[in-house]
């Protein structure tokens, strides 16, 4: 980094002082914080709220460079080597002290101790690290990954190995385009993820398991909420999700579409459902926060709607080596290496590092803004500006519609100010689709719309239009009203006696 650059502000990564202070812990907690992040410099000579450059007297730079260098390295444990040099700044003498990321983090002030003696960088300011934030950098310094490590208090029998294998290897074979592909996951597959370890001659479960089960032995909860206006102050509604990652992925998903504006572009007679935000992107964001988020810090995703943008928010600080920069150019540093592992083979994820790529290009596709990627000290926000036009488009799309107005038989009504649509467009049902639904509804009590759209692999309204044709010639009942809504075969409703 050039000194140029250096003497631009203050930042996550540049500190400034005056002078050495007396008091050598006024920096070296600093040095810590670098260490135990992505590294940074500690600049001596330059005022910090003016960006005034008043210098080092020259007949005391290699005093103080000496004593810099002796107090980040007594003063830090493990050992902090800076690589200080002297700059000169229009004829004044400024030092740099560049602190490089450490690899046997944590890093804490001797003295202090670990528990209070860990600092990190937030926001452009050294703080005192929490428990679950030092848990993570001990993750970090010994090279593991947390859902690789075996979960305290939790056993596994052969059955539940067996159930967990079932699990994956059938979301795996509902996501792929050939299913027939999909080779089965067995017992040696979860040791080579991870997912399993073997210890004492016996099989344990990992992290990966409890979370890949939905055991609350690990914490894995989505809260998602729809706000008025572009604040937390007034909420219209609040959700909380809980159990396997397929679950919370799928359950999220849905509220988030049932909750943004839907409109419809027509092609001649045919209609296409088309979201204010692709759906692609939501989910892939959804998918990326679950498995790459920090399962030390017991915080929850948090999914917000509000009236200009969604808002995802994911529990913990970037791993080491990763930026947000390099996110968004692709690069892709894996925190929780089994989970990794197991979603790829369910088909949630395709290539290391390509989700933030498509996230990207989808929005841009859609004529939305660029998302904004904020944070990663503490957790990581991304928000997707929502396309705040109510009215019909030139190019046949018509907008204003939303997922969540329902009417008394559960099927999404239409409402909007504007409709340039051909007045007599319709969707198809085809007969292989109601025989499709048809035969879930024989093999289970009930199902809901979710299930429906996951069965015939349509848009909700597909799958709508579909039901309701089926309650229309009696073959189908409908349970419930509104959200609650679920569908039954007919001949399984049971009436009261009399």
């Amino acid at each position: 980094m050039s000194i140029e650059t250096l003497l631009n502000g203050e930042s996550k990564n540049v500190e400034y002082k005056l002078t050495p202070p007396s008091r050598s812990i006024n920096y070296t907690k600093t040095a810590v914080a670098f260490a135990n992040g992505q590294g940074g410099c500690l600049v001596f000579g330059v005022k910090d709220q003016t960006l005034r450059v008043v210098g080092i007297a020259e007949d005391k730079v290699f005093t103080v460079m000496d004593s810099i260098s002796d107090a980040i390295v007594n003063s830090c444990e493990p050992m902090i080597i800076p690589d200080i040099t002297m700059h000169d700044v229009n004829g004044k003498t400024v030092i740099v002290a560049e602190i490089a990321p450490g690899l046997q983090r944590p890093y804490h002030i001797k003295s202090l101790g670990q528990e209070q003696g860990t600092f990190v960088r937030v926001a452009g300011t050294t703080r005192q690290a929490d428990q679950p934030t030092i848990r993570e950098l001990t993750i970090e310094g010994s090279n593991r990954s947390f859902d690789q490590v075996h979960c305290l208090g939790l056993s596994v029998t052969e059955e539940d190995i067996e159930a967990l294998c079932a699990s994956l290897t059938k979301t795996a074979k509902n996501n792929a385009e050939d299913p027939a592909k999909v080779k089965t996951v067995t017992e040696k597959q979860l040791l080579q993820w991870g997912v399993l370890a073997e210890q004492d001659g016996q099989l344990v479960p990992a992290n990966a398991y409890a979370i890949l089960t939905g055991n609350t032995a690990v914490r894995s909860v989505v809260q998602c909420g729809v706000f008025k206006g572009t604040t937390k102050a007034v909420f219209v509604d609040r959700r909380e999700f809980a159990g396997t990652p397929q679950e919370l992925i799928e359950e999220s998903y849905q509220y988030v579409l049932r909750n943004i504006h839907m409109g419809a572009r027509f092609k001649g007679v045919y209609r296409q459902d088309v979201y204010e935000i692709p759906p692609d992107a939501i989910r892939e964001l959804i998918v990326n926060a679950i498995v790459h988020r920090s399962y030390i810090d017991h915080s929850s995703i948090q999914i917000a709607i509000y009236d200009d943008r969604l808002e995802i928010t994911s529990p913990g600080r970037l791993p080491l080596g990763q930026t947000i920069e390099r996110m968004k150019q692709g690069y892709s540093k894996i925190r929780n290496e089994a989970l990794a592992s197991a979603f790829e083979y369910m088909g949630y994820i395709e290539h290391w590092g390509s989700g933030i790529l498509r996230v990207l290009q989808e929005v841009r596709d859609a004529g939305l803004p660029e998302p904004e990627f904020l944070g990663g000290d503490t957790d990581l926000r991304i928000n997707i500006y929502r396309n705040g036009s109510e009215t019909g488009s030139d190019d046949g799309i018509v907008t204003g519609l939303r997922r969540d107005s329902l009417s008394d038989d559960g099927i999404a009504e239409e409402t909007t100010s504007k409709t340039n649509a051909a007045p007599n467009a319709t969707i198809t049902v085809l007969p292989s689709q109601k025989e499709r639904i048809l035969d879930a509804l024989r093999k289970n009590a009930s199902i809901s719309i979710s299930d429906a759209i996951r069965i015939l692999g349509v848009q909700e309204r597909q799958a709508q239009r579909i039901l309701k044709s089926l309650i229309e010639e009696g073959s189908a009942v409908k349970i419930g009203a509104a959200r609650a809504t679920r569908y039954a075969e007919a001949k399984k409703r049971t009436e009261p006696h009399e």
